[in-house]
């Protein structure tokens, strides 16, 4: 009687577990039945010539056809913390964690060191991209961490500092600087900050030119550059906010640089304050208890078309300076205003 011959799918050997695609595991579905007989090996002849029913037929045909299929392996919970490097700290090096901690230390200093007053805060949108500025002063200029402070306080909002590279290139300082929001002033940064994520951004146009001024030029407004704060908020479609700050010219006053130190050290400036030659070196890190007032100025917005590649640049320095004299005017005000340089 002829022989019957197994299919080779039959006699294959199980197929090894390996990964799915989708992320589950291959598992096989073919039952091996090792006490089974071969067929045709052993039991009468009749047993081996009578057909199987058609339900062995139908199982032999299934499991000959189908070795393997992919069955998706469950997905466990992630239970665990979430990873404060990918939740806490933004694109831009921020890190709120950082900024709640630096709140509470900071607000003592705020609130009963500078006593800082506001005028106008409602003016500063709740929602929505906004370019502030303020006039600088100061060797260590106390001013950015009081507006940065008072408006997320006040209002809930974060803001972002835009300040010179060379603060990022300082150990230690410069990512100390980056997680409590600080940005480097770049138009393209502006740009991102401003449009597409619609945050507020804090500048201080003067730059430099006004850090290192020395106490017989306080609250003289040096020159706004170029008026490229002026041109980042037209290309991004956002007001400009001007903020008036009376009080931090005193708290670190410039007696007079030293030129020659700063080449040395490659550094902008070398200040020597009034702090410092009462205090000695301690006084390079704290601040006279003065009476800090911020003023916040109308918005000034822009009658042109957002996102071009280039505006007319008398428009963006006349923009520029009548901004500045707008500031200037409301320091000079303030300042006839102020009855004492420590109590206000």
């Amino acid at each position: 009687m002829p022989r019957v011959t197994p299919e080779p799918s039959d006699t294959a050997p199980t197929a090894s577990r390996s990964h799915h695609p989708f992320g589950g595991d291959l598992i096989d579905a073919t039952a091996e039945d090792s006490s089974a007989p071969p067929s045709g090996d052993s039991g009468s002849g009749d047993a081996a010539a009578r057909p199987a029913p058609d339900s062995e037929r139908s199982s032999a045909s299934m499991a000959s056809t189908s070795s393997i299929i992919p069955v998706a392996r469950p997905v466990a919970e992630d239970v665990g913390p979430p990873d404060p490097r990918r939740s806490d700290v933004d694109e831009w090096g921020r890190s709120e964690h950082m900024r709640s901690i630096l709140r509470r230390l900071y607000d003592p200093m705020y609130r009963y060191w500078f006593r800082v007053e506001w005028d106008g805060l409602e003016k500063i949108p709740h929602h929505g991209g906004a370019l502030l500025i303020a006039n600088h002063a100061g060797a260590i200029p106390s001013d950015a961490p009081a507006i940065m402070h008072g408006i997320e306080e006040e209002i809930g909002r974060p803001v972002y500092g835009l300040a010179d590279y060379f603060f990022k290139t300082i150990p230690l300082v410069g990512t100390m600087w980056a997680r409590s929001g600080g940005v480097p002033a770049h138009p393209d940064n502006a740009y991102r900050l401003l449009h597409d994520q619609q945050q507020l951004a804090l500048v201080f146009p003067e730059g430099t030119k006004a850090t290192s001024k020395t106490y017989t030029d306080r609250y003289r407004l040096r020159r706004f550059g170029r008026g490229g704060f002026v041109e980042i908020a037209m290309r991004a479609g956002v007001p400009v906010i001007p903020i008036a700050v009376v009080g931090a010219e005193e708290s670190m006053p410039i007696m007079f640089r030293l030129n020659g130190v700063a080449k040395a050290l490659k550094l902008p400036y070398f200040p020597v304050t009034a702090n410092a030659l009462l205090m000695g070196p301690i006084g390079y890190v704290t601040y006279f208890p003065v009476k800090m007032k911020f003023r916040v100025l109308d918005p000034v917005t822009f009658d042109v078309e957002p996102g071009l590649e280039r505006y007319s640049r008398s428009r963006v320095m006349d923009e520029a300076e009548a901004i500045r004299a707008k500031l200037q005017d409301s320091l000079h005000d303030m300042l006839r205003q102020r009855r004492s340089i420590w109590f206000g």
